[in-house]
């Protein structure tokens, strides 16, 4: 069976009333989950919108808000947590944890770090998205981690997306406006699928670029779906 993750990311724009509509969508649409993102402030200073990207960061502050909102709707959210501190406030609430391609790339050389080592501990399950193949990587083949083939660009061109390692992976994580790219990566062996997703195309959320709307994320759903049929009945 599929798992499809909807990646809220910073798409809420910091309001519940968003967040909570994104997440009804999800889950009626057929997502398995939802995902946001956790950074610092001073991670993002640099950034025009950074004040629009802290309110949207998943903190102390706003997590049980998060959290029953996810309850009262009945589906998984998780997180990418981007500083070791940010996974030990997330563990008492998520089933899995998120690593970005940015951070992946020190387990591809083999290299540990503080924010790994953090999720590690947990055992939880740990997602990792990669441009490049993790075969060579000491924890591939590590039950606790599942990689996700990722191509880092904002937006990623359809030609700039290459499958042929696709069974090194475990899934494919889309930052490709085309939706053939995802249910290409569904029809080649990935299991999860990872979308970001837009309440609204024609505002300026930071991460549209790579997203799909409400319309795009149930038609995407349904042709997954129908894929998931052939493939695992």
């Amino acid at each position: 069976m599929f798992f499809v993750v909807a990646e809220i990311g910073v798409n809420w724009d910091g309001n519940l009333t968003i967040a909570k509509e994104m997440m009804e969508v999800a889950k009626k649409t057929g997502c398995n989950a939802v995902k946001f993102q956790s950074f610092t402030e001073d991670m993002v200073k640099s950034h025009p919108e950074s004040k629009r990207l802290v309110n949207s960061s998943i903190s102390p502050k706003n997590i049980d808000e998060i959290n029953d909102l996810a309850k009262s709707i009945g589906i998984e959210w998780f997180c990418t947590p981007m500083y070791p501190d940010a996974v030990d406030f997330l563990d008492p609430y998520v089933k899995r944890f998120k690593l970005r391609e940015f951070d992946g790339r020190n387990l591809l050389k083999n290299e540990s770090t503080e924010l790994f080592e953090r999720m590690k501990k947990t055992k939880k399950e740990i997602i990792v998205s990669s441009e490049e193949s993790p075969r060579k990587c000491k924890f591939f083949g590590d039950a606790q981690i599942k990689w996700l083939y990722c191509v880092p660009k904002y937006p990623c061109e359809l030609n700039q997306l290459n499958f042929k390692n696709i069974a090194d992976f475990n899934g494919y994580s889309n930052h490709c406006t085309d939706v053939i790219a995802p249910i290409t990566a569904a029809i080649c062996g990935a299991k999860i699928i990872e979308i970001h997703i837009t309440s609204d195309k024609s505002r300026p959320f930071v991460d549209n670029p790579v997203s799909f709307d409400y319309k795009e994320l149930e038609l995407l759903l349904d042709d997954i779906r129908k894929i998931e049929k052939i493939r695992f009945n």
